[in-house]
């Protein structure tokens, strides 16, 4: 039998490096649900940024980001991170792009809130593995479980805060923009 190629081989190392980009990915769900703080640290590079679209969370390397979420933790109680979709578009062999959609149920300030969330990723394969280079999150909406059934009809959908804030999709997008102005609406 003939030795696999190089290209059966590449195809084979880029399927391998998806699936650990995968687990990276639902790793994050379970380490953060279960506060598992040494895990959720494992997962990002020492340079790593994690930050949200809206600006209110903007942190870089594992300490400050660890400090961030014990932040973030201080107004949760249980929470429930499920990861739907994931798209990921390698640059070359050591970094990755990605999209990741999701929900969350949660406890925040003592209220059950639901979120939709989308987090834009950069990964990067590091001697220990591949890990978050860059998390950057952003909600379609982010609310008391009362308030879901209508949440869609109005654009401050970000409820986690005092003051209701602008969701931060779709309506910011580039593509939303151009697809509404080029229907008038």
């Amino acid at each position: 039998m003939a030795h696999p190629g190089p290209d059966l081989e590449a195809r084979i190392a880029r399927l391998e490096a998806e699936s650990q980009i995968r687990q990276l990915v639902a790793r994050y769900s379970f380490d953060i649900d279960d506060r598992n703080i040494d895990a959720v640290r494992a997962l990002f590079a020492d340079d790593a940024v994690l930050r949200s679209h809206d600006g209110v969370m903007h942190a870089v390397g594992p300490d400050a980001i660890m400090a961030q979420f014990d932040g973030r933790f201080a107004v949760l109680g249980p929470g429930h991170h499920v990861m739907h979709d994931i798209q990921i578009d390698f640059v070359d062999d050591d970094t990755a792009t990605g999209r990741v959609a999701g929900h969350a149920e949660l406890m925040r300030h003592g209220r059950m809130m639901v979120a939709a969330i989308r987090y834009d990723d950069r990964y990067r394969k590091t001697s220990a593995g591949w890990k978050f280079a860059e998390r950057v999150i952003g909600f379609l909406y982010y609310v008391p479980v009362e308030a879901y059934p209508h949440i869609l009809a109005r654009p401050d959908r970000n409820h986690a805060y005092a003051e209701p804030k602008l969701a931060d999709y779709p309506e910011q997008l580039p593509s939303w923009i151009a697809y509404e102005q080029a229907h008038k609406r």
